[in-house]
């Protein structure tokens, strides 16, 4: 791993992107574009969360996506990463968000509790041979890793389920020791089959964990804990009794994880920069009150949605320029002008802002246009559709709902606002062909369907409904 440490004042050995594929996953033309700039902005590897878009055979092919991945693309992308000097960790979730998994009538029996496809149930020795099989087949494809990351967070209803109550009924058990045993169950196993790859496994059902449990568990030797909070005013002297806890249980390596996008709204669209950059200086003053031997690198995570089931939040060349100043501030080891002019002219932007959202936005960088094309449509769109709609005082006086039921319209009021919505149409119908293409050129058509399904058709509907409304009523009086 020596030769991934980055050569800068950052304590963290690894600085991995995340990658969230459960939603908007690129096209592998448009990751050959970003992970020179990953690399360039201080990037040293990738935590892949492939979801379903890894090609799963046999038993498990029902699980990929209609846009899955191929296994030739795989290795394209692990080419890549290997040629941009970018460490590669897998993430598959074998406990806690298996909605992709689960929602298949084919493993619809390996619930924990009947209803919910969230949580896999630990009692049952085939959730065990499902997990692992997974696992097998996602490091079959990857040579020469190091690590594999097994999810685990967020098991939610875990001992809801009618074989866990039962078990729960002995004194001496409980959810903790539940979650424990198949968290080290998985880990054994993949031990077992791959010797030479450490698991990590998220943090956040192990917090509440008494030490002792905990070290009695044993799952100390065999997983490394990634300690996530994406708050902008992350407690640092939480976090440091945190990993004191885990010292005197016995993991002698841990993560952090960060994030630079997806975790200040689940329909978020725009990335405000200002908070994640204040999440990742909080990372770094934890960092730096953390015993240098433990700290294996810190994730940015990336969240493309908040679950399987969720809308889209922010895409991925959307938070770009906050990525851009995440990696840069951990490299730096800090916040300041320089960092700020460096960002600018890797990204060819002109006037970042931090704590504002940029409402003129521009950029050279790989998916920029994106980027320009949705913060219009975030900024602009809806606004300038319900201007005309609702505070155009010629479409509500006389040509309201009730007129466009009936087909009435006053002629000379007509022309006071048909103009205007004529115009307004065409412009708006102009940037969306420009998105669309920019969209079609890094995302698989289901991506390009659903962002503007959410964020465009609503307001352009309502604007084009009106258009015919008024032809209607012309039409009608002619």
């Amino acid at each position: 791993m020596e030769e991934n440490k980055m050569t800068v004042s950052s304590p963290f050995g690894l600085h991995l992107v995340h990658l969230d594929l459960k939603g908007a996953p690129p096209k592998v033309s448009y990751l050959a574009e970003i992970f020179p700039l990953f690399r360039t902005l201080g990037a040293n590897g990738l935590l892949i969360e492939y979801e379903d878009m890894f090609p799963y055979e046999g038993e498990l092919k029902p699980l990929r996506a209609e846009h899955a991945y191929s296994a030739s693309e795989i290795k394209e992308i692990l080419c890549l990463a290997k040629l941009h000097e970018l460490e590669v960790i897998p993430l598959v979730q074998t406990f806690g968000h298996m909605e992709f998994v689960l929602k298949h009538q084919e493993f619809s029996h390996l619930r924990e509790v009947e209803m919910f496809p969230n949580a896999l149930n630990p009692h049952k020795e085939e959730s065990l041979m499902l997990v692992s099989a997974m696992i097998d087949q996602v490091v079959a494809l990857h040579d020469g890793l190091q690590w594999f990351h097994i999810g685990s967070d967020e098991v939610y209803y875990l001992g809801e389920g009618e074989e866990s109550k039962q078990w729960l009924q002995k004194e001496e058990n409980s959810i903790e020791k539940l979650c424990l045993s198949h968290m080290k169950a998985v880990a054994s196993c993949m031990v077992s089959s791959h010797p030479e790859v450490k698991p990590i496994v998220w943090d956040d059902m192990l917090r509440g964990v008494s030490e002792e449990t905990l070290t009695e568990s044993g799952v100390a030797q065999l997983m490394e804990p990634m300690i996530w909070d994406y708050a902008a005013d992350l407690d640092e002297d939480d976090k440091v009794l945190l990993i004191e806890k885990y010292r005197k249980c016995g993991f002698p390596k841990l993560w952090f994880a960060s994030a630079f996008k997806g975790a200040t709204g689940a329909n978020q669209s725009l990335t405000p920069i200002g908070h994640h950059l204040k999440n990742h200086l909080q990372w770094l003053k934890v960092a730096n009150s953390t015993p240098a031997d433990m700290l294996q690198g810190i994730a940015l995570t990336g969240w493309q949605r908040y679950d399987h089931f969720s809308v889209l939040c922010e895409l991925l060349p959307v938070g770009i320029p906050s990525l851009a100043v995440c990696l840069q501030a951990l490299q730096n080891g800090g916040y300041s002008e320089k960092v700020k002019e460096n960002v600018e002219k890797q990204l060819g932007l002109s006037g970042l802002e931090i704590d504002t959202f940029m409402s003129e936005s521009s950029g050279t960088f790989p998916g920029s246009d994106i980027f320009t094309l949705v913060t219009q449509v975030c900024f602009y769109l809806k606004p300038s559709v319900d201007e005309l709609l609702e505070r155009n005082r010629f479409v509500t006086g006389w040509f309201s709902p009730y007129h466009r039921k009936r087909r009435i319209v006053h002629p000379i009021m007509m022309h006071h606002f048909q103009p205007d919505a004529l115009s307004l149409l065409a412009k708006w119908n102009a940037v969306m062909q420009e998105l669309q293409a920019a969209l079609e050129r890094v995302f698989y058509m289901c991506t390009l369907e659903e962002w503007m399904e959410e964020n465009v058709h609503p307001s352009l509907h309502k604007l084009q409904e009106v258009v015919d409304d008024l032809d209607k009523a012309i039409q009608a009086q002619s």
